[in-house]
């Protein structure tokens, strides 16, 4: 049979007649070479464009497309051929079995991340009167996962990119988790002065801007805001272990993603900012990426003064009156709360 010539942009060769059988095949063939779910990749973009799903397919693998059907599936496959990710073809991504709308405003929340959540769940599982500020929210995914699973915890939810924050309100309707509070904010900037929480997660942008994997796979098409990060990937990391401090209860949690080479120096750095208890759990491919730690409101001084040493004291329960000479209170210095 003669092929049929149906993309401009790439020449597609579909080979058969215009059923949904042949059209998967199809579909597989000029996926193989750039996607590892070639199959699923054309099933998924054949149940787009006939509004059905997967199980249509497999019921009625003999019915013949249309050819304002035939000419929709060869443009979804020429974007996915592209490399485009199939979630931003879809606008559909599922995270902790929730399906959330993606575009490309915001990074593609991956299983990965789950772990996060996993963590948080896990520490916290007794607790239903928690306070959790998710940063660089993205599409929600974390905070809503949470909310889903904890829906009497208050969670705040901010992101630098306004497009990203209409986005994860959406979501959140369309979940019906409205209590999650979904609103813009440069990191820390917007948060009220005065207000903590037991719990600050964030999936901060930490790939180093020369990272060879930026050119490749789906990162190519996601926002370089959401990816980016100066000093090596760490300057937002640096930024939030640093203002987070002054937003945490005592004995508060910071969790952190990062890359798979960052993790000791994420710990070196969360201890020499006077967290403890800094732990690193490994993400699904053996790889570190997500660093714990507690901040205990406190900072331990080895100093003399008159000959006397300085006592630990704990920063959230200064006296200012407290006249004692063998003690001396210390507060933090203002941090700068502009994103690094």
């Amino acid at each position: 049979m003669k092929p049929r010539f149906l993309s401009q942009q790439l020449r597609l060769r579909l080979i058969g007649d215009n059923s949904i059988a042949n059209l998967i095949k199809q579909g597989q063939q000029l996926l193989r070479l750039g996607s590892d779910s070639a199959k699923l990749d054309s099933e998924v973009l054949l149940c787009i464009v006939l509004d059905k799903d997967r199980s249509y397919l497999l019921t009625w693998p003999e019915k013949n497309l249309n050819e304002e059907q035939l000419l929709h599936f060869v443009q979804l496959l020429t974007r996915r051929i592209q490399g485009e990710p199939i979630a931003y073809i879809t606008g559909i991504k599922e995270f902790w079995s929730l399906p959330l709308l993606v575009s490309n405003s915001t990074i593609i929340p991956r299983p990965d991340t789950e772990i996060l959540v996993e963590l948080v769940l896990e520490h916290y599982s007794e607790r239903n009167d928690i306070s959790c500020l998710d940063l660089g929210t993205g599409t929600g995914a974390i905070a809503l996962a949470l909310a889903s699973e904890k829906p009497m915890w208050q969670i705040d939810a901010i992101d630098f990119n306004v497009n990203a924050v209409q986005l994860a309100q959406c979501n959140a309707v369309n979940l019906k988790l409205t209590r999650v509070n979904v609103f813009q904010s440069d990191w820390f900037t917007q948060i009220a002065t005065g207000k903590k929480f037991e719990v600050i997660v964030a999936n901060p942008p930490y790939i180093d801007s020369e990272d060879q994997n930026l050119t490749q796979g789906d990162v190519r098409f996601e926002p370089t805001s959401a990816l980016v990060a100066s000093d090596n990937g760490l300057a937002d990391i640096k930024h939030i272990a640093k203002v987070a401090r002054e937003f945490l209860n005592r004995q508060g949690q910071l969790f952190l993603e990062h890359g798979f080479e960052q993790g000791q120096r994420v710990c070196q750095l969360l201890t020499s900012l006077g967290y403890i208890d800094a732990k690193t759990e490994q993400d699904l491919n053996g790889f570190d990426r997500i660093t714990w730690a507690v901040y205990p409101g406190e900072i331990k001084i080895q100093s003399k003064i008159n000959g006397n040493s300085i006592n630990e004291k704990n920063i959230n329960e200064k006296n200012t009156n407290e006249k004692n000479t063998n003690r001396t209170t210390f507060t933090h210095s203002h941090i700068n709360n502009n994103r690094s």
